[in-house]
């Protein structure tokens, strides 16, 4: 996506009412002659640092998702290949296990990405079933003949699935300080109002029209690095330009079936 188009999908109707309240704010100082000069090495002390620390931590928990879920396609792929190569053929193993893995996928897509949170133990409960279903598929396993030790083995690839989801459902659930959330979009929106008497007063030292085009620029910055932050909170949630595509189980499919 062009660098234009990803930054105009940031602005949004927050950031179109930010700016309006700016500039009548600004307006409003000129008409009562209300000029202050304010330090705008205060906007950095007070909000960028917070809001760079928030931008940095949802960032680095959508790449611990993305580490994450790498891990637990990988175990899905390596338990096809057992089901595939330890089991005699012509008993179906390799078949079972890659409808389990599919419909396990798909699973974890309904439930990390669905909107209805009102449905959360249901969608939880389901992803345990197919959980379930991979160990009682270890069993068949072990009736075909498969030995104890590659048994062990492969189990020890579903728990580390388990272990997976549960890291990919921690993030989910537990996301940046919500204290610090709530300071960095007060101050990130609050700014460039309380800033207006500063952008009147750069306006009237050279003309109305700077100070107004500085006003436009202040709410345009602190307002995206706000949107930005929300954006990244949620890697799930489809909104952002960067959240993690979880839509992957017809694509594993695909690899299995042309898996020599």
């Amino acid at each position: 996506m062009k660098p234009t188009r990803a930054f105009v999908r940031i602005i949004d109707r927050q950031t179109i009412i930010i700016t309006s309240l700016s500039l009548f704010a600004t307006f409003l100082c000129n008409l009562s002659e209300f000029y202050a000069e304010l330090p705008s090495a205060l906007i950095g002390i007070a909000v960028i640092f917070p809001i760079v620390f928030s931008i940095n931590s949802a960032y680095r928990r959508r790449e611990e998702t993305l580490r994450y879920f790498a891990s637990l396609k990988a175990h899905a792929v390596a338990i096809y290949y057992a089901h595939r190569d330890w089991a005699p053929e012509g008993t179906g193993q390799a078949e079972r296990a890659k409808d389990l893995i599919q419909a396990l996928l798909h699973e974890i897509m309904d439930y990390f990405m669905s909107s209805d949170r009102g449905n959360e133990k249901e969608q939880f409960r389901r992803v345990y079933e197919h959980f379930s279903m991979f160990s009682k598929s270890h069993e068949y396993l072990r009736q075909a003949g498969v030995p104890a030790n590659e048994i062990s083995r492969v189990n020890q690839y579903l728990r580390a699935m388990i272990i997976d989801f549960e890291k990919m459902r921690n993030i989910l659930l537990y996301r940046t300080p919500i204290s610090l959330r709530a300071y960095s979009q007060v101050f990130l929106n609050s700014f460039p109002i309380i800033y207006a008497p500063y952008f009147a007063s750069l306006g009237n030292k050279s003309c109305a029209a700077v100070g107004y085009l500085v006003a436009i620029l202040y709410s345009l910055v602190l307002v995206s690095l706000d949107n930005i932050q929300e954006r990244l909170e949620n890697p799930y949630d489809k909104i952002g330009l960067d959240d993690v595509n979880l839509d992957e189980s017809e694509r594993y499919a695909e690899i299995m079936d042309s898996a020599p």
